[in-house]
């Protein structure tokens, strides 16, 4: 596999890496030192999504974000495994082969979802959900989204047409305001630049069409890792609502609602999002040490 070119102005550039970890080749991103906490974007995304949360958090802890499979620059290796359960495995198989131990994991809508998964598998002690997909599709879209995403998925010509018609200015920023967000140029500009790009569009749509929750979703009361869900009132795509009802399943979660903003609140205001999150895992650490 050929490391894909990371435009020289995309965010922290300079720290980007590829890892090599069948089935797939990576993308990483490493800052600070301290306990690792992992980042994991949300479906259509890439590690910029967090360029104004790092470096609130890296000045207490070893930061990773990494790309999914075949978004951002990781370069998709199998595309049967853009599901849940295989991303959330390939992910572990990745941290085990590097070495990591991660304190916790932070991810957002679709990789909040793969950071609850994640901490069925691993020895987790914290997950952070910004936004988090933790719920099914509801109505028509039930049955309606994931029908459409697998046929255009296995449509050949698709992601190179979508790419063409979507990844304009006008549509990436009309896609973003469906969101419930608002986005500056140079924020939009980094979505353009994904919805550009075949391989990015494909992958997307490969995990629209592979992804289920059904089994996990029914798990979620065994969910013992302490998990912090924040949301933002704006949020058209994940309604805080979803978050709502997994903290009252989940027995060691807490669920922190955020005045305005949308789906992409952590890039809009990530002062409101990093203050809850280094709240809640410095509690965690105090009690450990205690």
């Amino acid at each position: 596999m050929r490391a894909p070119i990371i435009p020289a102005d995309w965010p922290y550039r300079e720290v980007s890496r590829h890892i090599a970890c069948k089935p797939h080749l990576w993308h990483a991103q490493e800052f600070g030192t301290g306990p690792l906490v992992l980042l994991l974007h949300g479906a259509g995304g890439a590690t910029h999504s967090f360029r104004h949360l790092i470096p609130l958090l890296s000045p207490h802890y070893r930061i990773v974000a990494l790309d999914l499979p075949g978004q951002g620059f990781t370069v998709l290796g199998v595309r049967g495994r853009c599901g849940l359960d295989p991303v959330a495995e390939d992910i572990a198989a990745l941290i085990c082969q590097q070495g990591w131990q991660p304190f916790a994991i932070i991810g957002h809508s679709a990789g909040a979802a793969i950071a609850q998964r994640l901490a069925e598998i691993l020895p987790l002690k914290a997950v952070v959900g910004i936004n988090s997909a933790l719920g099914p599709f509801e109505g028509v879209e039930g049955w309606l989204f994931p029908v459409m995403a697998k046929a255009l998925a296995l449509t050949p010509f698709v992601p190179n047409l979508f790419s063409k018609l979507a990844g304009t200015p006008a549509q990436v920023r009309q896609l973003i305001a469906t969101t419930g967000s608002t986005l500056d140029d140079a924020g939009l500009a980094l979505y353009l630049h994904l919805m550009q790009k075949p391989a990015h569009v494909g992958a997307t749509l490969a995990m629209m069409a592979q992804w289920s929750l059904t089994s996990f979703l029914r798990r979620l009361k065994d969910q013992k890792v302490p998990s912090l869900l924040l949301t933002a009132t704006n949020d058209r795509a994940v309604p805080p609502a979803v978050s709502a009802r997994a903290a009252q399943v989940m027995p060691n979660a807490t669920w922190h609602d955020i005045t305005g903003y949308g789906h992409l609140v952590h890039e809009e205001a990530a002062q409101l999002v990093a203050a809850p999150i280094l709240a809640f895992l410095a509690d965690l650490r105090a009690a450990g040490a205690a």
